[in-house]
């Protein structure tokens, strides 16, 4: 599965179509295309933490599912309709406030569906900090819907 989009057109898409995920500052990176997967990086800030210091729980979350939107896209091209479906997350370590990345696989793309995993890494140590799995759908291209 040969990527369709680089990192500057992801990069360039999300800046176009979400730029609200980095609107108070750099929070989202991408960081790798490769043949089925692609790696997001978060840079957390102090609004991404919970009392403790620690990363919280809905910014891991993020951190995933706009992950697993960046390998999705690396892949079928700029479809800003394709939207989760599902994604389940298992927190298993401490998030450090220190940039965590996103790496995504996916394990099967069809016409309507893909399922992906992503694993949320310290970008420095590789610890795993968190690991989900997701579901998006595809919308049908023009030219593939029913008439």
């Amino acid at each position: 599965m040969t990527p369709v989009l680089t990192v500057e057109e992801i990069e360039d898409f999300l800046a176009r179509e979400f730029p609200q995920i980095n609107a108070g500052g750099r929070v989202f990176t991408c960081v790798s295309v490769a043949p089925g997967t692609a790696t997001l990086r978060l840079h957390p800030d102090e609004s991404h933490l919970r009392p403790g210091g620690t990363v919280s729980g809905p910014a891991l979350f993020a951190l995933a599912d706009v992950a697993a939107y960046v390998a999705l896209l690396a892949h079928i091209g700029p479809v800003p309709l394709a939207l989760t479906t599902q994604l389940n997350i298992n927190f298993l370590n401490r998030a450090d406030p220190v940039p965590l990345d996103g790496v995504c696989r996916i394990l099967k793309l069809g016409r309507s569906l893909a399922m992906l995993e992503v694993s949320v890494e310290r970008a420095d140590t590789r610890q795993l900090i968190a690991h989900a799995t997701t579901t998006y759908s595809i919308p049908p291209a023009k030219n593939d819907a029913v008439k």
